[in-house]
């Protein structure tokens, strides 16, 4: 593992968390993938700068969540757990992400829903690159024991596994899940579909995703054997597929009627 990257520069011996690196490479990864989504769908927006927004409020939320989730943390580092590059939560990064874009797409007048539609495929791609980061550094994000072949060690990461011992490397697993969830996303945004119905399926392909993995995973259960992620990601599918099922009640909308719609409405 390669939790920092280290710098042999003549004037200056820097340390880069690879975590924080990934993170970087998630967010330019989106910015990328949604700028292409309104170049597609001709909207005149910076889609890059609602990207780095969300993903400022997405790292307050998550490790706001991850306060929230792990209160024995805080009690023994106070509030220095804030700053430390361990420990954030996905559904928190999503709540917060999610409210950013809602209200910068409510003030550029392309919509909070239709927003969310055009950054599902994005929120995917990014997620699972910055999954790389929890890979990379070995911060906790892994799997418990297993005999499989491809289980592996941490040894030398933040939170190093005990000698000898092979886990799942459940931040792959979660890579894999979110690049095919955000290549189907990026399909269905090319056809017709109703306002929501993207985000959705988002929302409910990446809650299954991450119900599943719980299973596999460190966390504690905290209800009927569940963990809190889990019962978040169950809270995810109920909320996209009641979008699902709003979308597919409205009106389909053609990529390319809304660019007519939005270039005639500015």
């Amino acid at each position: 593992m390669i939790p920092y990257i280290h710098l042999n520069l003549h004037f200056w011996h820097p340390e880069i968390p690879t975590f924080g690196l990934m993170l970087w490479l998630a967010a330019v990864a989106a910015a990328f993938v949604m700028d292409r989504g309104f170049k597609r769908s001709k909207i005149d927006a910076d889609a890059v700068g609602m990207v780095a927004i969300a993903v400022l409020a997405g790292i307050v939320g998550a490790k706001l969540w991850h306060v929230i989730d792990t209160p024995s943390e805080f009690r023994e580092m106070g509030w220095r757990v804030l700053w430390d590059t361990a420990g954030f939560a996905w559904f928190g990064g999503m709540l917060f992400g999610i409210s950013a874009l809602v209200f910068q797409g409510w003030w550029a007048k392309i919509g909070g829903l239709r927003t969310l539609d055009l950054a599902a495929p994005a929120a995917a791609i990014g997620y699972g690159i910055g999954r790389i980061g929890c890979f990379l550094s070995g911060d906790g994000c892994y799997g418990i024991e297993t005999k499989l072949p491809w289980g592996m060690s941490f040894p030398n990461g933040i939170e190093p596994t005990p000698p000898g011992v092979r886990v799942h490397p459940t931040p792959l697993y979660e890579l894999g899940m979110g690049l095919l969830i955000g290549w189907y996303l990026w399909w269905r945004g090319g056809k017709k579909h109703g306002t929501g119905a993207l985000v959705g399926e988002y929302l409910v392909l990446s809650g299954i995703a991450r119900f599943l993995v719980e299973f596999i995973r460190r966390n504690p259960k905290i209800l009927s054997g569940l963990s809190n992620a889990q019962l978040a990601s169950l809270g995810s599918v109920l909320v996209g597929a009641g979008l699902m099922w709003w979308a597919a009640r409205r009106p389909l909308s053609d990529p390319g009627r809304a660019r007519e719609r939005l270039s005639k409405a500015a």
